[in-house]
Formats: structure tokens, C-alpha cells, sequence
């Protein structure tokens, strides 16, 4: 089995005989699987998007570009969103003991863009667990769909669902 780990701003698609890994703290994870075909991918996106304009490819450090990638693989498969098994995780507050202003809350913002995102693109939210505080490790087998979460010494993400 080919392990493969996901930095910050990282992206990949693969099929069975793939184990992907990430560590998460304010960032957001999205894994997506084909039950049928066996394949998907997962995404460590940073930040909610790019500045309106921006030039370039699909950036995948960024919640609108990683969802551009998804999109580019499912239709590459010749698949819809509506197939895949879609989970998502993080957006966990890093210093909770900071008062941190709204717009300066970088995992809300990421929470509700990926969210905002898989809806109007077709993809259903199966699995979710999102911000609390700390660190996430992730493990997804692209063979099986299934997501491993370990997250020692957090609280409870906001909306108590889990893998």
C-alpha cells in the first residue's frame, strides 16, 4: 500500500492500494471516495480562498481551489459529485485562550467556505467533525473509504459527528 502524507496545501487523487495522512489544526480536510470504483482523494486546504481576480491554476492552500481539483478529478472519472461518500474535518481553534474578532477567525472561515462549497457543487456531507480546539491526525484508505481520526487532548468539534 502506497502511503502518501498531505501537507498543508496539499491535494491528491488515487484509487485502492492508497492510504493518505494529514495532521489538522485550524486547516480543513475533505476526503471523497467512489464506493463503486474505489477511488478519491483528500485535500489540506489552509485558507478559505484566494483574493477575488487572482490569477492561476486551481491552488489547492485554498478551500475554493481544492474543490476546483475535486471537481476536475470526478469529471477526469467520468463521475458526479452526488457519488462520492464525502467527509470533512478540522477548523479546530488553535489558542482558544485568544479573543480572536470574527473576521479574524481563519477556521470558521475555512469551516463555513468548505461547507458553503460542497453544497453548491453537489456534493453530499456524509461525515463531518469541525472545530473544537487542537489537533486532528487523519488517516483515509482510498481502497476502503474509510477515515481513521485520532484527536488527543481537544475538545469536542461543534457539531459532535465523527467518523
Amino acid at each position: 500500500m502506497a502511503d502518501i502524507f498531505l501537507h498543508p496545501g496539499d491535494y491528491h487523487f488515487g484509487n485502492a492500494g492508497t492510504r493518505l495522512q494529514t495532521v489538522l489544526g485550524s486547516c480543513v480536510s475533505i476526503t471523497a471516495w467512489h464506493s463503486a470504483l474505489r477511488i478519491g482523494g483528500m485535500c489540506h486546504y489552509m485558507l478559505p480562498g484566494r483574493r477575488p481576480g487572482d490569477p492561476g491554476p486551481p491552488d489547492p492552500r485554498y478551500a475554493d481551489g481544492a474543490i476546483e481539483l475535486f471537481l476536475r478529478d470526478v469529471r477526469r472519472a467520468n463521475t458526479t459529485p452526488s457519488q462520492y461518500e464525502v467527509k470533512m474535518f478540522g477548523g479546530g481553534e488553535q489558542f482558544p485562550e485568544l479573543d480572536i474578532p470574527a473576521p479574524l477567525d481563519v477556521a470558521g472561515h475555512n469551516i463555513e467556505a468548505g461547507m458553503a462549497l460542497l453544497e453548491r457543487h453537489g456534493f453530499a456531507l456524509t461525515v463531518r467533525d469541525l472545530g473544537g480546539t487542537g489537533a486532528r491526525r487523519l488517516i483515509f484508505d482510498i481502497g476502503t473509504g474509510d477515515v481513521w481520526l485520532r484527536a488527543p487532548d481537544r475538545a469536542r468539534g461543534r457539531d459532535g459527528n465523527t467518523a
